[in-house]
């Protein structure tokens, strides 16, 4: 299928299975960023493909992962390399009704970042360094622009921070921290540090919106 972007007319082909039969989808476009809409029409049932392969001849899949996402999918970037926090993480997203990419190391997850915008982030500050002060995935989202981080939720995974310790939180440039040690709560944790980040954009979005900025 052959798709272009509406706001920089880029193009770009996209295998036919990428798509599911019948239902809506969305990308967002490598060039420009801005949201393409895609609908595939019915087809018969065919083998199932990788969820990143894509016709090589016009796109390098291993350089720019095209996730596709249901129309409004809420999804979530897990960076964390221990088995028994992913999981439980995973678990818990999987519950709130979340798609899910886990990042394989930090190159990956800055790879996936530069082309998707996730609802929620969540990172280990261990994850795929030698120490947390030098975390690559902590410092991309550091310096990301202020109206691309607006609309990601950073969750902190530590062991070393408090849960929902505000200060460290604005000091580690994060909206939310959790520790290790309250991992299993992670469902209840996530569900009040997000209301309260909804809660605030929502006056603030209606602040720019009373001074004509927005």
């Amino acid at each position: 299928m052959d798709v272009t972007c509406a706001t920089c007319e880029g193009k770009f082909k996209i295998a036919d299975d990428k798509i599911p039969s019948g239902r809506s989808a969305w990308f967002a476009c490598p060039n420009c960023r801005s949201r393409i809409a895609v609908k595939a029409e019915p087809a018969p049932a065919r083998e199932r493909v990788p969820l990143n392969e894509v016709d090589t001849a016009a796109y390098n899949p291993a350089d720019r992962p095209f996730d596709f996402i249901e129309e409004e999918g809420k999804t979530a970037l897990v960076c964390e390399h221990q088995p028994q926090l992913q999981k439980s993480i995973i678990d818990t997203l999987d519950q709130m009704e979340y798609q899910i990419t886990v990042a394989e190391n930090a190159r990956d997850a800055l790879k996936r970042m530069r082309y998707h915008v996730y609802d929620i982030v969540i990172v280990d500050e261990e994850f795929d360094t030698v120490t947390p002060e030098a975390n690559g995935v902590l410092i991309y989202l550091e310096r990301m622009t202020m109206n691309t981080r607006r609309s990601m939720f950073v969750t902190l995974v530590s062991s070393r921070h408090r849960t929902m310790d505000n200060m460290s939180a604005l000091i580690k440039s994060v909206n939310l921290i959790v520790n290790t040690k309250n991992i299993s709560d992670l469902g209840k944790i996530l569900g009040r540090g997000l209301t309260e980040h909804l809660a605030f954009y929502r006056v603030y979005r209606e602040k720019l919106k009373e001074t004509g900025r927005a």
